[in-house]
């Protein structure tokens, strides 16, 4: 069991739960994701609320491979107006942040949000571990090799596995002695790695266990799916949930999903099988 202090929300994960997906981008690479209106975005996250979401992620920069990177003004522009009105209609729901500028992450918290969930582990604006600590807000660490721009050119490692744990357990230390203790650990799929890559990391997932934080994956209709499968993002969901079924397996404790209905089925029928 984990607990996190989301400014004042106590999280306790004692069984997997669900993170939704929620896009402010013109340019994500499922383009239901998108919500191109405020009215849009409140429908679907009341849809998730009501569907099991613990978490609605709230973001406004595209990190798919080759996207182009958004101006803190513009993501700010972006995401702070859409944290407003679902902290708004929403008040008891927990709200993150996917973010990797300090100023958003500020800016977010200020508007409701209570997580920060960073793809690039403080790397691409160095105020940002300072920033999170100085909120008291719980913090997601994920591993990229790279940057959105060029992860995907040529990832190569000796062992993924082990060089992803290797920098996730170092920037853990590193996050702690900052004053951040509330971590979350993202192995980062998909983030400057093949699609064999990601297939290792999924079946060695509960090596990271041993960093003693909340596992939080994210596969949802990502290109390891609808690749291996043939088929396009649209069409991936029966995949996506083999997969989390898998994860869940291999002890992921959140999954982080464009589907929470079936994510929650998932999760169901993974406590039936344990007990």
């Amino acid at each position: 069991m984990f607990t996190l202090n989301c400014k004042g929300h106590l999280l306790v994960i004692d069984r997997p739960i669900v993170m939704g997906i929620l896009n402010t981008t013109p340019d994500s690479f499922y383009a239901s994701s998108r919500m191109a209106s405020t009215d849009a975005l409140l429908k679907k996250g009341e849809q998730m609320i009501g569907d099991g979401a613990t978490i609605l992620d709230i973001g406004g920069q595209s990190t798919r491979p080759g996207s182009e990177k958004v101006s803190e003004e513009e993501e700010l522009h972006r995401v702070i107006p859409a944290i407003e009105s679902v902290h708004r209609a929403f008040p008891d729901q927990l709200i993150s942040v996917d973010t990797f500028y300090s100023s958003v992450a500020r800016e977010a918290v200020a508007a409701g949000a209570g997580i920060v969930n960073d793809v690039s582990a403080g790397t691409l604006d160095h105020e940002m571990i300072p920033t999170v600590a100085s909120l008291g807000v719980p913090y997601v660490l994920m591993h990229m090799q790279g940057n959105p721009q060029n992860m995907q050119e040529r990832p190569v490692y000796e062992n993924v596995t082990l060089s992803v744990f290797d920098e996730l357990s170092f920037r853990v230390k590193a996050l702690q002695q900052a004053g951040i203790n509330d971590i979350m650990i993202d192995p980062g799929f998909g983030f400057g790695k093949t699609i064999a890559h990601n297939f290792q990391l999924l079946r060695e997932l509960a090596f990271f266990r041993q960093l003693e934080k909340p596992l939080l994956i994210g596969l949802s209709r990502k290109g390891t799916i609808y690749k291996t499968l043939g088929t396009t993002a649209d069409n991936a969901l029966n995949g996506t949930t083999v997969l989390h079924t898998m994860a869940l397996l291999n002890g992921a404790n959140i999954l982080r999903v464009h589907d929470v209905k079936e994510a929650m089925e998932a999760i169901t029928l993974y406590q039936a099988y344990k007990k």
